[in-house]
């Protein structure tokens, strides 16, 4: 069991690093929550029920330190939580249609991930694929016989050259990667030719795939028709598809012959179809193309006997996720984002959507058996996320079926998680969170920290985090907010930063922290801010614009706008100004952080990830060169082999990203310091 590691000399280092002291807190009677911990938390998650509904087969990620890596296992137990057992190495898992079999994905021969079969009555597996690349998204056909995936299929590399022949026993350099595509880098994936997507199928029994797609073309998804004759996916088949911003519609292939049928027709992207139990309808989402940069997708369902489409919950003015049909076919579910909490709606052929579960929670639901059974993750201020069932007839009640961090959180007291609603300017009204020092005394004065989302169409909420309730332990009141741009208070919220961010953003977020000053118990004098990607942006954005702030800590951000656009993973950036810059650079340069930069006097951290295709290391090094120039306390933190994110390949470059954080905010809280004037 994972509770068994223990790295005592690793914790041990890691709790005089963050000044903890633990006797103190045993003789108040009070445990913390401790950095610590970190090392033996866990995460259940992914929940997949068979299709009579008694088991569950889900995601347990636990963090092993030997090899500073988060360990993920498939484990199984009944529909009613009882017998929770470890069943194999992967992820990815799918029941076949009769609950007697599993098809998942896991390290394989002759190399990679590659996909198996289990039978769950015998545990005997087999390795049914031994392809080059990764295979992903397994669905088995509805008779059990076969199963289809997606896969990359490299592109054609007709770019080459003949060198003479190499003399014996030299060595040359590698050869080059050549670059033809629009697209040609992504974030955790690194440079290369990309190639596409395709659909594949392969016998449930194993063999030789059989690629069902053809064409220079991504195609996404890959749901079965119940006849098994067709799949249906998202793409675009067109000419210069990458030049096609915000495009995609909904497709079906036979299987049999690989004939492609187009099923939408809108100008503006289409997704994540899936069809109903009975054959008859495929839901979908999408929106109109528009010169926004932020839209809400709509509910659509497409009757597939005469080709009608319908938009359903027009007025729901919510992002929604995770589509799928109750059994009979006439219902659809899925997971609706709005003011901080996930809750599960339902929407009927007829046009009518309501709420099936309500709440201040996070609650994602992500499968359903034939008997109405659905199963998902739920957190609260004070839960982290574990399994939890409901039933369609009942869903007022929750089941909570795992509880992988109780033992963890054991006697431990957690900060009080508030949240707030406060008035910005232009007559926006902005939801937040405040959390309190465990040992919180009204009376007394805390440092307080604004935490940053990044995005910027992202959301926080009210449920469990660690690094803030960390923070929260160790004598900070946190606050983290929702400002203009954030997704969860409809279409106007969100678009309201287009062409503007990050100057609104930065309103709401100042009249955030005059809110809670304005309570009485925050010192004034210790003020500190940070925030990664988005919130590296808007971080870097308020040290320019104000010294209010003790200090801050910008994580991979964006600095430049006008050499962003050309260096970052994806080309579509280009499109969230109003002109190119090419044909007029005044918009890129005014919203960039590096043209405040003669402004900052506030001691400012910076931190990104050597390996960062999405805000690179060059953004970074141009805020920190600037700084330093001027003789600004400042620093950088290039952490080694992590993405955009500075951390999550690498355990303990989670704790380093958290420890270096406070380390910046306590070595800059000076005991007498002017309060600032806001």
């Amino acid at each position: 069991m994972p509770r068994t590691i223990r790295i005592s000399c690793l914790c041990l280092c890691l709790c005089l690093a963050a000044g903890f002291a633990p006797a103190d807190d045993a003789a108040k009677g009070m445990k913390k929550l401790t950095l610590d911990l970190m090392l033996e938390w866990e995460s259940a998650g992914n929940p997949v029920l068979s299709p009579d509904g008694t088991q569950i087969i889900y995601t347990r990620t636990w963090a092993n330190p030997i090899n500073d890596r988060q360990q993920r296992e498939l484990w199984i137990m009944n529909a009613d939580g009882s017998r929770p057992r470890f069943l194999a190495e992967g992820s990815g898992v799918r029941f076949s249609p009769d609950g007697t079999r599993i098809a998942f994905l896991a390290p394989g021969k002759p190399q990679g991930t590659q996909i198996h079969v289990m039978w769950l009555d015998t545990r005997e597996t087999t390795q049914i694929t031994r392809v080059t690349e990764s295979p992903g998204g397994l669905r088995w056909s509805p008779d059990g016989r076969s199963i289809a995936f997606t896969m990359l299929v490299p592109e054609k590399q007709d770019f080459k050259i003949s060198l003479p022949p190499r003399p014996t026993g030299a060595k040359w350099a590698p050869d080059p990667t050549i670059i033809t595509r629009l697209s040609y880098r992504r974030d955790r994936q690194g440079y290369r030719p990309r190639g596409f997507q395709h659909l594949f199928v392969v016998d449930a029994t194993g063999g030789t795939p059989r690629q069902v797609t053809d064409g220079d073309y991504d195609h996404r998804g890959g749901e079965w028709t119940p006849d098994g004759r067709h799949l249906v996916f998202s793409g675009l088949r067109v000419p210069d598809a990458d030049w096609q911003v915000e495009e995609s519609e909904v497709y079906r292939v036979a299987v049999a012959t690989g004939e492609v049928e187009t099923l939408t027709d809108r100008v503006g992207p289409d997704g994540n179809p899936v069809v109903s139990p009975d054959g008859k309808y495929i839901a979908y989402t999408g929106h109109d193309k528009n010169d926004d940069t932020y839209d809400i997708d709509q509910l659509h369902f497409l009757n597939l006997a005469d080709g009608s489409r319908r938009v359903v919950g027009a007025d729901l003015n919510r992002q929604l996720r995770g589509l799928f049909w109750a059994p009979d076919s006439q219902a659809l579910y899925f997971t609706v984002s709005s003011e901080g909490a996930y809750n599960l709606y339902r929407a009927t052929l007829d046009g009518t959507v309501s709420a099936v579960t309500t709440g201040a929670h996070r609650f994602v639901a992500e499968d359903v058996s034939r008997n109405g059974l659905v199963a998902g993750t739920l957190a609260t201020a004070h839960q982290p996320g574990d399994i939890v069932t409901l039933q369609l007839d009942s869903p007022e009640t929750f089941n909570r079926l795992t509880r992988v961090n109780d033992d963890i959180l054991a006697g431990v007291t957690l900060g009080e998680v508030e949240e707030i609603w406060y008035d910005s300017v232009d007559g926006y009204r902005v939801q937040g969170w405040i959390i309190k020092p465990p040992d919180f005394d009204p009376a007394n004065k805390y440092p307080l920290i604004l935490q940053i989302h990044g995005g910027p169409h992202a959301m926080y909420g009210g449920e469990f985090n660690f690094e803030r309730q960390n923070h929260a332990a160790e004598g900070f009141v946190v606050l983290y907010t929702n400002p203009r741009g954030s997704v969860g208070y409809g279409k106007t919220f969100g678009n309201a930063i287009n062409n503007a961010y990050p100057d609104k953003d930065y309103d709401d977020l100042m009249r955030g922290v005059d809110d809670v000053i304005a309570r009485g118990y925050i010192d004034e004098q210790k003020l500190y801010v940070y925030g990664g990607s988005g919130g590296g942006v808007l971080t870097a954005w308020i040290v320019g614009h104000t010294d209010r702030f003790t200090a801050a800590v910008s994580m991979f951000p964006v600095i430049n706008w006008i050499s962003f656009v050309g260096t970052t993973d994806g080309p579509y950036w280009y499109h969230n100004f109003k002109q190119l810059p090419w044909e007029d650079i005044t918009e890129h340069w005014e919203r960039s952080p590096l043209k405040y930069a003669g402004n900052v006097t506030t001691p400012t951290l910076l931190i990104t990830g050597e390996l960062d295709l999405r805000t690179p290391m060059a953004q970074t090094e141009e805020f920190y060169q600037a700084l330093k120039l001027r003789k600004v306390d400042t620093a950088m933190i290039r952490i080694p082999d992590e993405y955009h994110g500075a951390a999550g390949r690498h355990l303990s470059n989670t704790l380093r990203r958290i420890l270096y954080v406070r380390k910046w905010f306590t070595d800059h809280m000076p005991p007498g310091k002017p309060a600032p004037e806001n």
